[in-house]
């Protein structure tokens, strides 16, 4: 079962590669993001005060994420009862869509171009379709910053966890993964609105992303390391400074990729217009420069093929 699960992954691994998301295709996350607004505003009628927030949020997980569990196992068995391959064949393209290598690399390439051609305006509001802060008043450097961290922290969210949950439980673990992942992007915030009914979900998704955060760590310090940048100092950045992120999983591809560049993320964010502090993670050995959009693209891509390389010796040694 775990052989076929790996399989499976390593064919998904690769569609993602090679044609990503179709835009004219179903996506279930799409599916996923109508489920949780609907459950949260029909839980959200029964609601007077933090704890009754608290137990609806707690709901919304179980409900959301149980049922993405449930309806892609009875979809791979209905898909059986016609042909085997045809449930083998939709496990592959439901664990592809929670994969998202190609997307996160396009999305870092089409800032790259726009800043190279000294587009800030239009960077601004590409930056802004895979960030939560506001950037309509950022510079070169700060879009550069978002990038960078952006790319990195879905390096697990992404990639590493989406593969790691394929591998462990298959098409319908992978799925329950990316609804609890979509549950945190949605609901997972600590302003006014969601403190009490979001902390399950960033609960979770902080649960979930645990062991995958910290594989990913060491996969991007080998991967600095193929790359020629310093792994020494990833590693130690990563030691450092990742426990100074406000998220206990996303502050460690932070880490090591700020190492690993020589550079310093972290800062003032504005969200709504509000300004946040964000922790420094790593030292300014050199500014944010567009190049270093371009080194994290290729830590994303390196990272992730030692991710099936792994998992691949893993699996030999199994099973011979």
């Amino acid at each position: 079962m775990f052989f076929m699960y790996f399989v499976q992954a390593l064919f998904a691994f690769f569609i993602d590669l090679w044609i990503g998301d179709p835009p004219k295709l179903p996506h279930p996350v799409i599916w996923m993001g109508k489920a949780i607004e609907k459950g949260e505003k029909g839980l959200r009628k029964y609601t007077t005060g933090e704890k009754s927030e608290r137990v609806a949020g707690i709901l919304l997980v179980l409900f959301i994420v149980g049922s993405s569990f449930i309806i892609t196992a009875l979809l791979l068995q209905l898909f059986g009862m016609i042909h085997q391959w045809l449930s083998w064949l939709l496990g592959i393209w439901l664990i592809s869509t929670t994969i998202a290598i190609k997307g996160l690399a396009d999305e870092g390439r089409k800032i790259y171009r726009l800043l190279e051609d000294r587009n800030i305006e239009e960077a601004r509001k590409q930056v802004g379709y895979i960030v939560g802060r506001d950037t309509n008043q950022l510079d070169e450097s700060e879009i550069v910053r978002a990038t960078v961290e952006t790319v990195a922290e879905n390096i697990v969210d992404a990639v590493v966890s989406p593969i790691f949950y394929a591998i462990i439980g298959g098409p319908a673990l992978a799925m329950a993964y990316r609804s609890a992942n979509t549950l945190d992007s949605m609901c997972g915030y600590k302003n006014k609105k969601y403190r009490y009914f979001g902390w399950a979900s960033a609960r979770f998704d902080d649960i979930l992303n645990f062991i995958p955060a910290r594989i990913t760590g060491i996969l991007l310090v080998i991967a600095a390391w193929l790359l020629r940048l310093n792994a020494k100092h990833a590693y130690h950045i990563w030691r450092r400074d990742a426990k100074k992120h406000p998220s206990p999983n996303s502050g460690i591809p932070e880490a090591v990729v700020a190492g690993a560049l020589g550079v310093r993320l972290g800062g003032i964010n504005v969200y709504f217009g509000q300004p946040k502090k964000r922790a420094y993670l790593g030292q300014v050995e050199s500014p944010l420069q567009t190049i270093h959009i371009k080194q994290t693209v290729s830590l994303l891509y390196v990272t992730s093929s030692l991710m099936m390389v792994s998992s691949s010796i893993l699996f030999l040694f199994m099973f011979l």
